[in-house]
């Protein structure tokens, strides 16, 4: 139980700081990041893939579950796009919030595609973080899109992932990112052909950082894996809060993001809307009641 604990800590603080990670090149392209995050994170989880003797699993995946999970990579590409230009032009706060909301929107989810059930403080949780994002939208006069693009990308990876269950999380997402890592790579070479590449050409500090990015995604998610195995699913629950609420404070308080008071408003409506929702969870957890199926 403690080294679950320890393991699921472990991947969330990660999480939480990786925008120092990629704030670190910002001076790459936001694209040419995400090609490299595919080229290097299939090498890297080839190599665990390797170690776990895994590969007979993935070759025994039917057409079905390939096209699913090449999806699945799709929608994982754009949440990985738009959170590095999110991190790299100064809205960690924002990309947080997509995170803190991400729980939510799982749960509705489950309600609408697969026609779960909520219970009274469910719904009562998600319709705060409702009026939280609408309050925003109303009162600072935009959408907070980039939080929006995050939850939604990955709350629908999430249901996908869900539905594609012949392999471990880790066979799954290296079969994700190996769908895609032709036109990564095709990119990347392009790149290179006409020298405007990052890789190779601006110091040896990018080059190294940019073939770390392998690490830098696959790292949190063995940990979260080890994690998952040990611990309870309330208890990942609350620490998966440990990693948007450390990049809400990187951003505040390390790059200086501005927050607003009507943008504080949201966020605290959001704060307690997941109060809300994990009480609930803890309580039906401490009574042996077991929580709805969610995605």
């Amino acid at each position: 139980m403690n080294r679950g604990i320890a393991f699921g800590v472990g991947a969330y603080l990660v999480w939480g700081v990786l925008p120092v990670f990629w704030k670190a090149i910002e001076s790459v392209g936001a694209f040419e990041i995400l090609a490299h995050r595919f080229v290097w994170s299939v090498v890297f989880l080839a190599g665990i893939v390797t170690l776990r003797r895994s590969w007979p699993q993935i070759r025994g995946l039917d057409r079905n579950s390939v096209a699913r999970l090449l999806f699945a990579g799709l929608l994982l590409g754009v949440n990985w796009v738009t959170y590095i230009w999110a991190v790299t032009n100064g809205h960690i706060v924002e990309s947080s919030l997509g995170y803190f909301i991400n729980p939510l929107l799982n749960v509705l989810l489950g309600v609408v595609i697969l026609r779960e059930r909520l219970e009274p403080g469910q719904w009562l949780a998600v319709a705060i973080a409702a009026c939280g994002v609408a309050y925003m939208t109303v009162r600072v006069g935009s959408l907070p899109w980039i939080a929006l693009v995050l939850a939604g990308t990955f709350g629908f990876y999430a249901l996908l992932k869900k539905q594609v269950d012949a392999v471990g999380p880790i066979e799954s997402l290296t079969v994700e990112v190996s769908l895609l890592v032709l036109p990564a790579l095709l990119f990347l070479l392009a790149l290179g052909a006409d020298g405007s590449g990052s890789f190779g050409a601006a110091g040896a500090r990018i080059t190294v950082l940019l073939a770390l990015t392998g690490v830098a995604t696959a790292t949190p998610l063995l940990l979260f894996g080890a994690a998952a195995r040990r611990i309870k699913l309330a208890t990942i629950g609350i620490l998966q809060y440990i990693a948007p609420s450390l990049q809400f404070l990187i951003g505040v308080f390390v790059y200086s993001e501005a927050v607003s008071r009507d943008e504080l408003i949201g966020f605290l409506l959001v704060w307690i809307a997941l109060a809300v929702f994990t009480g609930h969870g803890l309580l039906r957890s401490r009574y042996g009641r077991p929580e709805p199926v969610t995605v």
